[in-house]
Protein backbone atom coordinates (compact mmCIF):
# COMPACT_ATOMS: atom_id res chain seq x y z
CA UNK A 1 0.00 0.00 0.00
CA UNK A 2 0.97 3.50 -0.57
CA UNK A 3 2.80 5.58 2.20
CA UNK A 4 -0.19 8.97 2.63
CA UNK A 5 -0.29 12.23 4.48
CA UNK A 6 -1.12 11.24 7.83
CA UNK A 7 -4.52 13.63 8.20
CA UNK A 8 -4.05 13.51 12.26
CA UNK A 9 -0.55 14.52 11.96
CA UNK A 10 -0.65 17.44 9.64
CA UNK A 11 -4.04 18.45 10.73
CA UNK A 12 -3.30 18.37 14.71
CA UNK A 13 -6.34 20.39 15.33
CA UNK A 14 -8.48 18.06 13.39
CA UNK A 15 -6.93 14.94 16.27
CA UNK A 16 -7.89 17.72 18.86
CA UNK A 17 -11.92 17.71 17.72
CA UNK A 18 -11.53 13.70 17.48
CA UNK A 19 -10.18 13.17 20.58
CA UNK A 20 -13.08 15.70 21.98
CA UNK A 21 -15.63 13.38 20.94
CA UNK A 22 -13.68 10.56 22.83
CA UNK A 23 -13.43 12.11 26.03
CA UNK A 24 -17.27 12.68 25.77
CA UNK A 25 -17.71 9.67 25.08
CA UNK A 26 -15.99 8.44 28.32
CA UNK A 27 -18.44 10.13 30.57
CA UNK A 28 -20.96 8.84 28.70
CA UNK A 29 -23.80 6.27 30.88
CA UNK A 30 -21.80 3.27 28.20
CA UNK A 31 -20.11 0.53 29.23
CA UNK A 32 -17.05 -0.49 27.99
CA UNK A 33 -18.25 -3.21 26.66
CA UNK A 34 -20.86 -2.26 25.00
CA UNK A 35 -18.38 0.98 23.67
CA UNK A 36 -15.77 -1.71 22.22
CA UNK A 37 -18.83 -3.80 20.53
CA UNK A 38 -19.68 -1.00 18.67
CA UNK A 39 -16.01 -0.08 17.45
CA UNK A 40 -15.46 -3.73 16.34
CA UNK A 41 -18.50 -3.88 14.89
CA UNK A 42 -18.25 -0.70 12.47
CA UNK A 43 -14.69 -1.23 12.14
CA UNK A 44 -15.10 -5.20 10.76
CA UNK A 45 -18.16 -3.55 8.30
CA UNK A 46 -15.52 -0.83 6.90
CA UNK A 47 -13.25 -2.87 6.69
CA UNK A 48 -10.80 -0.81 8.70
CA UNK A 49 -7.70 -3.73 10.10
CA UNK A 50 -5.78 -0.96 11.42
CA UNK A 51 -9.27 -0.04 14.09
CA UNK A 52 -10.44 -3.97 14.18
CA UNK A 53 -7.01 -4.93 15.83
CA UNK A 54 -6.95 -2.02 18.34
CA UNK A 55 -10.56 -2.36 19.21
CA UNK A 56 -10.04 -6.49 20.05
CA UNK A 57 -7.27 -5.66 21.74
CA UNK A 58 -9.29 -2.93 24.05
CA UNK A 59 -11.93 -5.30 24.41
CA UNK A 60 -9.50 -8.32 25.20
CA UNK A 61 -7.82 -5.73 28.01
CA UNK A 62 -11.42 -4.93 29.88
CA UNK A 63 -12.35 -8.65 29.76
CA UNK A 64 -14.47 -9.68 26.36
CA UNK A 65 -14.57 -12.47 25.93
CA UNK A 66 -12.50 -14.38 22.80
CA UNK A 67 -16.07 -16.07 21.82
CA UNK A 68 -17.59 -13.10 21.56
CA UNK A 69 -15.53 -11.43 19.58
CA UNK A 70 -14.86 -14.38 16.96
CA UNK A 71 -18.88 -14.13 16.84
CA UNK A 72 -19.11 -10.80 16.74
CA UNK A 73 -19.56 -10.83 13.00
CA UNK A 74 -22.85 -13.21 12.73
CA UNK A 75 -24.08 -12.00 16.17
CA UNK A 76 -27.62 -12.50 14.71
CA UNK A 77 -27.19 -15.57 14.28
CA UNK A 78 -25.02 -16.29 17.98
CA UNK A 79 -27.79 -18.00 19.91
CA UNK A 80 -28.49 -15.66 23.51
CA UNK A 81 -24.07 -15.20 23.09
CA UNK A 82 -24.93 -11.16 23.32
CA UNK A 83 -28.23 -10.01 25.33
CA UNK A 84 -30.78 -8.07 23.93
CA UNK A 85 -29.55 -4.45 24.86
CA UNK A 86 -26.23 -5.30 22.98
CA UNK A 87 -27.80 -6.71 20.21
CA UNK A 88 -29.86 -3.87 19.68
CA UNK A 89 -26.95 -2.05 19.70
CA UNK A 90 -25.42 -3.66 17.46
CA UNK A 91 -28.50 -4.07 15.28
CA UNK A 92 -27.91 0.28 15.84
CA UNK A 93 -24.43 0.26 14.74
CA UNK A 94 -25.01 -1.84 11.61
CA UNK A 95 -27.53 0.70 10.47
CA UNK A 96 -26.17 3.48 11.37
CA UNK A 97 -22.74 2.32 9.53
CA UNK A 98 -24.63 1.28 6.23
CA UNK A 99 -26.12 4.84 6.46
CA UNK A 100 -26.75 4.45 2.62
CA UNK A 101 -29.16 1.31 2.90
CA UNK A 102 -31.38 3.83 4.76
CA UNK A 103 -29.94 4.48 8.15
CA UNK A 104 -31.62 4.06 11.30
CA UNK A 105 -34.82 2.65 10.92
CA UNK A 106 -37.96 3.54 12.65
CA UNK A 107 -37.99 -0.01 13.72
CA UNK A 108 -35.07 -0.05 15.25
CA UNK A 109 -35.28 3.42 16.44
CA UNK A 110 -38.68 2.11 18.67
CA UNK A 111 -36.86 -0.96 20.01
CA UNK A 112 -34.48 1.62 21.22
CA UNK A 113 -36.70 3.61 23.37
CA UNK A 114 -38.08 0.48 25.21
CA UNK A 115 -34.16 -0.51 26.68
CA UNK A 116 -32.76 3.32 26.61
CA UNK A 117 -33.54 7.12 27.75
CA UNK A 118 -32.97 9.36 24.72
CA UNK A 119 -29.70 10.84 26.11
CA UNK A 120 -28.29 7.10 26.01
CA UNK A 121 -29.63 7.00 22.53
CA UNK A 122 -28.04 10.00 21.87
CA UNK A 123 -24.97 8.51 23.55
CA UNK A 124 -25.58 5.37 21.24
CA UNK A 125 -25.51 7.24 18.17
CA UNK A 126 -22.56 9.43 18.85
CA UNK A 127 -20.45 6.23 19.44
CA UNK A 128 -21.09 5.11 16.26
CA UNK A 129 -20.68 7.78 14.34
CA UNK A 130 -17.27 8.60 16.41
CA UNK A 131 -16.11 5.38 15.44
CA UNK A 132 -16.95 5.44 12.13
CA UNK A 133 -15.12 8.79 11.46
CA UNK A 134 -12.01 6.60 12.86
CA UNK A 135 -12.43 4.35 10.35
CA UNK A 136 -12.43 7.06 7.32
CA UNK A 137 -9.25 8.46 8.57
CA UNK A 138 -7.17 5.02 9.02
CA UNK A 139 -8.50 3.84 5.90
CA UNK A 140 -7.77 6.73 3.93
CA UNK A 141 -4.87 7.73 5.40
CA UNK A 142 -3.59 4.11 4.90
CA UNK A 143 -2.79 3.73 8.79
CA UNK A 144 -0.80 0.16 9.24
CA UNK A 145 -1.71 -2.70 11.96
CA UNK A 146 0.28 -2.24 14.80
CA UNK A 147 2.52 -5.81 15.03
CA UNK A 148 1.88 -7.51 18.59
Amino acid sequence: MQNRVSVTAAQPKALQAMLGLEQYLSGTSLSKTLKELIKIRASQINGCAYCINMHTEDALKAGETNQRIFLLSAWRESGDLFSEEERLVLKMTEEITLIHRGGLSDKTYEQALQFFEEHQIAEVVMAIITINMWNRVAITSHTPVCAV
